[in-house]
């Protein structure tokens, strides 16, 4: 019975050349490896170390050229096209791209990794018998889990996003360690396989991390009270919103928090920019007019 399984790398005799190509066997099964797919110190009558995959018409090949990734082992891939409605591509270092199917993107197309970012995958075999790559689970993300040292505290760190959910975004940094973004501690939401750089703001018992993609108050602040300036411009200079308001409706409307709001509110009013009045928020200029 031959073990000639897609997705996996095998150890082949290489059993006789033809023009197209070399034919390998595991002794029950041969197996076609073209010409461009065969390093140059190949040999009759030796064994042969290759990856095997479905070409387009679902042929079976070899390749000698190994991926980044295969059925055992997870790696960092690179997206390099996106099809509405089907998924992504990534490049895992074959002549083939290996498609992410849309059912394990997230629902929402805005944080669908884009062209050059980076997916955490392994390669699984469907019901279809199709070769795909599969983004990491939850489950063996905890299963190798590098825990953070305290001292990583307040520090920034780089990581990429590997899963996006209602209750946040999950990161995973080079160094290993599993870090989560509230959505309070962002203004957007990053795309799954975006790279992102956050601050530090909590070091948790299991060793995992939370993230924080704001800037500190003080920065924050001032970003905050020029985006409410901003939008107080583009609706004449006044905008139904105060210090009482709903904290929902301003997330909503700003990406923000209700206190983050208050303090940008407090800078403008200090300033002397706005007033607020009758449930409003009033640039002071147009009350001037």
């Amino acid at each position: 019975m031959s073990n000639l399984k897609i997705g996996t790398i095998q150890n082949l005799m290489v059993k006789k050349k033809k023009t197209e190509g070399f034919i390998v066997t595991d002794g029950s099964q041969e197996v076609m490896l073209p010409n461009d797919q065969a390093s140059e110190d190949i040999e009759l009558d030796k064994e042969a170390q290759v990856f095997l995959y479905h070409d387009k018409k679902g042929n079976l090949l070899a390749t000698m050229t190994m991926p980044e990734v295969d059925t055992e082992t997870y790696g960092w891939v690179e997206v390099v096209e996106v099809v509405k409605n089907l998924g992504v591509f990534v490049d895992i270092g074959i002549e083939k791209e290996m498609l992410v199917s849309i059912d394990d993107l997230p629902l929402l197309e805005s944080v669908w990794p884009k062209v050059g970012d980076w997916l955490f995958v392994s390669l699984e075999v469907d019901k279809k018998g199709r070769l795909l790559a599969k983004p990491i689970t939850e489950g063996e993300v905890q299963g190798d889990l590098e825990p953070a040292p305290a001292s990583l505290l307040k520090k920034d760190i780089t990581g990429r996003i590997y899963r996006s959910t209602k209750a946040g975004s999950f990161l995973l940094t080079e160094e290993g360690y599993r870090g989560f973004i509230h959505p309070t501690e962002r203004k957007e939401e990053p795309r799954v396989g975006e790279t992102v750089t956050g601050r530090v703001i909590d070091v948790k018992e299991d060793g995992s991390i939370n993230v924080s993609l704001r800037p500190l108050k003080q920065e924050g602040m001032k970003e905050d009270a020029d985006l409410i300036l901003e939008y107080l411009i583009e609706r004449g200079g006044s905008i139904p919103f105060h210090d009482k308001s709903d904290a929902d409706d301003i997330r909503k409307t700003f990406r923000i928090s209700k206190s983050a709001f208050k303090r940008a509110i407090g800078k403008l009013m200090k300033e002397g920019k706005v007033i607020q009045q009758n449930g409003k928020t009033i640039l002071t200029d147009t009350m001037n007019q």
